[in-house]
């Protein structure tokens, strides 16, 4: 790194810390004591419904939420449909995967509080996700934790706002480290969201190079399990059909718990991505401790989805309050 990449790299930083710290000035946990005081007891009655309805309702919100805060911030834009043309970051490539049951859960939501008549279009999209995130980790097991609120909704929706802007499943740590950087995310920080992936599922081409054609030097990914590298390719063949997927935690893929970095120990982590986290030597050690130490791994992830939900909101006047949430107002 030059001198002057260096100096535009501490300039970005100290300009998201000030940011981050303006804008957390005007987020607060009680941000709608007076117009909607039940919001949080709404949104958790709805959220635990559709919880009970279909199982991969956590991972998928628990994805909408970071793939919404990583590409301009927590705003609820990737819930925006195109108004033409399929130009929206939701039908972009990166983000089509993304499963409908986590949208479906932010309109059941905004839903059950627009039924009551105090709370009508009073609480924005951004923060109903912020809320059923948080409130799907906890039904999955792990931790419960107070979310700031005061978010307003993004206006612009554009798949051009989508490259660049996500971590991708063959990134390694070099490629991750900048961009978690970037959004005022330590390698703690990174860590322990990755810890997320404790939850759901992947298709098999997000990771198939890794087991059918790493290298010229290597068929299969050297860093991966042989027993499981085989039991990936049996389940997930070279012709796939498209439907078939599998868990990224193969131990416990409903669970908010830990055995993700036990699984990373053991040379289990599906992505590169995952993987990536206990090869390199920068990373295995907060690896190592969250797989010895669940509290410590709920501490740290909780204070990285306080922060990420921090990253790049709108509020006061530079967004609204939709009425609906796929819509602008």
């Amino acid at each position: 790194m030059t001198s002057r990449q260096f100096l535009h790299l501490v300039l970005l930083l100290l300009s998201i810390i000030f940011n981050t710290s303006c804008v957390n000035a005007q987020l607060q946990r009680n941000f709608y004591r007076d117009p909607c005081p039940n919001v949080e007891s709404i949104v958790r009655s709805a959220v635990e419904e559709k919880y009970r309805q279909t199982i991969v309702t956590a991972a998928a919100t628990l994805r909408l939420f970071f793939h919404d805060c990583f590409i301009q911030g927590c705003d609820a834009s990737i819930i925006l449909r195109s108004s033409r043309n399929n130009t929206a970051e939701k039908d972009h490539p990166n983000n089509i995967s993304l499963a409908g049951d986590g949208y479906d859960t932010v309109i059941k939501a905004k839903a059950a509080v627009d039924n009551v008549p105090a709370c009508k279009n009073k609480v924005s999209c951004a923060d109903i996700l912020a809320m059923a995130a948080r409130d799907l980790v906890a039904l999955a097991g792990g931790p419960q934790y107070a979310v700031e609120l005061g978010r307003r909704d993004g206006r612009m929706s554009s798949q051009n706002s989508v490259p660049n802007n996500l971590p991708h499943s063959d990134f390694h740590l070099k490629n991750l480290l900048p961009m978690f950087a970037s959004r005022g995310l330590s390698i703690r920080h990174l860590v322990a969201l990755s810890g997320a992936h404790t939850l759901g599922f992947s298709h098999c081409n997000q990771f198939s190079s890794r087991i059918y054609n790493f290298n010229s030097k290597h068929k299969v990914d050297p860093t991966i399990d042989a027993a499981y590298a085989k039991e990936l390719q049996e389940r997930c063949p070279q012709n796939a059909l498209p439907g078939v997927v599998i868990p990224l935690d193969p131990d416990t893929p409903q669970v908010f718990d830990n055995t993700y970095y036990k699984n990373l120990q053991r040379g289990k982590g599906l992505f590169t991505s995952d993987q990536t986290l206990f090869t390199k030597r920068g990373s295995r050690r907060v690896v190592n401790l969250f797989a010895s130490n669940k509290t410590a791994f709920e501490r740290i992830f909780v204070a990285a989805m306080t922060k990420l939900g921090r990253f790049g909101v709108k509020t006061g006047n530079l967004g609204e309050i939709r009425k609906d949430c796929a819509v602008v107002n």
